[in-house]
């Protein structure tokens, strides 16, 4: 029997649903669904392995050498740095993606955009301490906000932020795609052409960009206003930590937002009371999750019915000797 190897969170009782359960029932039907925790790599792999619901971690390329038999990889999210989607493409698996949550991260965007322009954090911290005093917060008319990036996710918080920041204010976004002019007219935005002008104008940036280059430093850290905000619920690569720690003992901006666990080189913010972290927590709600269930069960049932799943990265597999058979299927 087929064995389907699952992330065990998707397991959690905390975010059970009829969803999930009727995606499991259903997936049943073709095989024996089994969770993993951790990093997959030969130990947990085996010729009856048909398909991986993965998580964000290492898939190694010992696993695929251990699963003859793998037809797909089908992604819980949207990150792939850590499939080795050329390795599969050359084995004949399909890789995928669940682009499920992007309201979910504008929504988080702008939640904590809105909690950093009141000084939340730290007024609440300030209380529980004893300290009585007031602070100045600041609207979110009139101000600045700039997004670096501006894909599914950047545009989403567009539509979102655009009638908050008023006519007063000012929506900026860097991208490097050639439609980004015509794109950000689109959104009531203003394209500009350098990172550091960015910085430098806007009261609050948010990093809406895929890959685990490091975008910004104190270069661009500097550049920043005295009472603003760097927010980052993307990946925690894109932003060099030390330079962050740098940037706010200096006095160069006040919070940073993170959503990432703090470890690894993130120790350094440990503790820091104007550091916010959040755990990878950005993308998941209870629908988002319920959602992502359904795709990425829906993505393997598609390829074991012999159907092309939806959201499909390496559509060049489709040539292998393996895949030549599936057919279309509705996205």
């Amino acid at each position: 029997m087929p064995r389907f190897l699952i992330k065990s969170d998707f397991y959690r009782p905390d975010f059970d649903s009829e969803i999930r359960r009727q995606a499991l029932a259903q997936l049943s039907r073709f095989g024996e669904a089994e969770p993993y925790d951790g990093e997959l790599d030969a130990a947990q792999g085996g010729p009856d392995v048909a398909a991986v619901i993965a998580s964000s971690l290492w898939i190694h390329p010992g696993f695929y050498d251990a699963c003859p038999e793998l037809r797909i990889v089908a992604r819980y999210g949207v990150g792939f740095e850590k499939v080795h989607i050329d390795l599969c493409t050359q084995r004949g698996i399909l890789v995928t993606v669940a682009p499920e949550h992007m309201q979910t991260v504008a929504e988080y965007t702008i939640s904590q955009w809105l909690a950093t322009l009141k000084r939340l954090y730290t007024i609440n911290r300030n209380a529980h301490a004893g300290d009585q005093g007031l602070m100045v917060t600041y609207e979110a008319a009139g101000t600045t906000l700039g997004l670096y990036g501006f894909g599914r996710i950047g545009q989403a918080v567009a539509e979102r932020a655009r009638p908050l920041l008023g006519p007063e204010g000012s929506l900026l976004v860097y991208d490097v795609r050639d439609d980004i002019g015509d794109l950000a007219a689109c959104h009531g935005a203003e394209a500009v052409g350098d990172p550091l002008e960015l910085f430098r104008r806007s009261d609050a940036v948010s990093l809406h960009l895929a890959g685990d280059r490091p975008v910004v430093t104190f270069e661009e850290l500097r550049r920043m206003q005295p009472h603003a905000t760097l927010l980052n619920p993307s990946r925690g690569n894109l932003v060099v930590d030390a330079d962050v720690r740098r940037a706010l003992d200096a006095g160069h901006l006040f919070y940073y937002v993170i959503d990432d666990p703090v470890r690894d080189g993130r120790e350094i913010h440990r503790d820091h009371p104007r550091v916010i972290a959040t755990n990878h927590n950005a993308g998941i709600t209870a629908q988002s999750t319920a959602r992502l269930d359904r795709r990425t069960v829906t993505q393997v049932i598609d390829v074991l019915e012999g159907r092309v799943p939806p959201h499909l990265l390496n559509p060049e597999v489709l040539d292998h000797p393996r895949q030549r058979h599936l057919a279309a299927s509705d996205p």
